[in-house]
């Protein structure tokens, strides 16, 4: 395989962020590759991607604005008064492998890994001490998330620059994990929030397009819109149905490296049933990520990226992050 080739299908794989999750709108930005945005499909065999993401989220925010801890404590929601979360600390691995038939289609497998550590100081609290009776707890979870299915095929027309994606995402993550309680009044296990879980208990259907192209003999640029949209609710609980929007630049007038920009544009529904959020849940937000792509040799590359906010509007009051940093390797076989 020569080195465009290498570089374009790690490029394109590695960029397409952010992945639909829960419907916490903050909290979604798992960074976890999706399918091709450019035409890869022409070279057939197996690519196998090992990335990690590193997530900390460690602001108060309430529409556009942050706020502090104590004034998150004053609001009242029609719930009651609002909870008030200290952190959420994530760590992702994340496991894809693409087979390509050297034609129109090419299907790509997601399993992903969540490390996930979590304090909240409940819905008694005053922004700094939890009270009484306010559900406070601790969480530190690690287990296999939902596993992706997915499908590409740009046959619809003969440059194939154009492509329609399908696929689902799959209840393989746990959604019945537990934390400790702070609440000296309430000691004892405590169930996490289902937007926290590693999985939703939903099976997803993901549907969306992507088109690529050249500007020049040294640009390159793809654009890309999917859909990710639950099927079913699990234990009262449905995550919101979710809208990317990336749009991505590349240079590649460099032979070992490759740098590149992109910006994403996420829409997230709130979630909806009794076990859900349905106050701080969903929003809509928009990140530049620049990044650089390594070319080790015919078969192998490496990238790192950063996320950034350039947008951000969330319903309630979540928790966001300030960056997210990726890493990974992609190799071809």
């Amino acid at each position: 395989m020569n080195l465009k080739k290498v570089s374009l299908l790690a490029t394109s794989i590695a960029l397409l962020f952010p992945v639909l999750a829960h419907a916490c709108a903050s909290c979604g930005c798992t960074l976890s590759p999706d399918w091709d945005g450019t035409n890869t499909t022409g070279q057939p065999g197996f690519k196998l991607d090992v990335r990690y993401d590193y997530l900390n989220q460690n602001q108060l925010r309430s529409g556009t604005s942050t706020i502090n801890p104590a004034v998150a404590s004053q609001f009242v929601n029609s719930t009651g008064p609002q909870e008030v979360e200290k952190f959420t600390k994530n760590n992702y691995v994340t496991v894809g492998l693409d087979y390509s038939n050297g034609g129109n289609w090419e299907v790509k497998l997601q399993v992903p890994y969540i490390n996930r550590n979590h304090s909240t100081l409940g819905t008694a609290s005053d922004g700094t001490t939890a009270g009484a009776g306010g559900g406070q707890y601790d969480s530190q979870t690690s287990g296999i998330g939902d596993v992706k299915i997915m499908a590409r095929y740009i046959g619809l027309s003969e440059s194939h620059k154009f492509g329609v994606l399908f696929g689902a995402k799959l209840a393989t993550g746990s959604h019945t994990l537990t934390g400790t309680s702070t609440d000296t009044t309430n000691p004892g296990s405590a169930p996490i929030d289902r937007g926290l879980q590693p999985g939703t208990g939903t099976t997803d259907l993901i549907l969306g397009v992507s088109y690529a192209d050249s500007l020049n003999t040294d640009w390159s640029y793809f654009t890309q819109a999917i859909v990710q949209t639950a099927l079913n609710s699990s234990d009262q609980y449905k995550p919101g149905t979710g809208l990317n929007i990336n749009g991505g630049l590349r240079y590649n007038g460099f032979e070992k490296f490759k740098p590149m920009v992109q910006f994403n544009a996420k829409y997230v529904q709130h979630d909806t049933g009794d076990n859900a959020d349905t106050i701080s849940t969903g929003g809509t937000l928009a990140y530049i990520s620049p990044g650089v792509l390594a070319v080790a040799s015919d078969t192998v590359s490496v990238y790192a990226f950063v996320q950034a906010p350039i947008y951000q509007n969330v319903r309630g009051v979540q928790l966001a992050p300030r960056y997210t940093a990726s890493v990974g390797v992609k190799v071809a076989f």
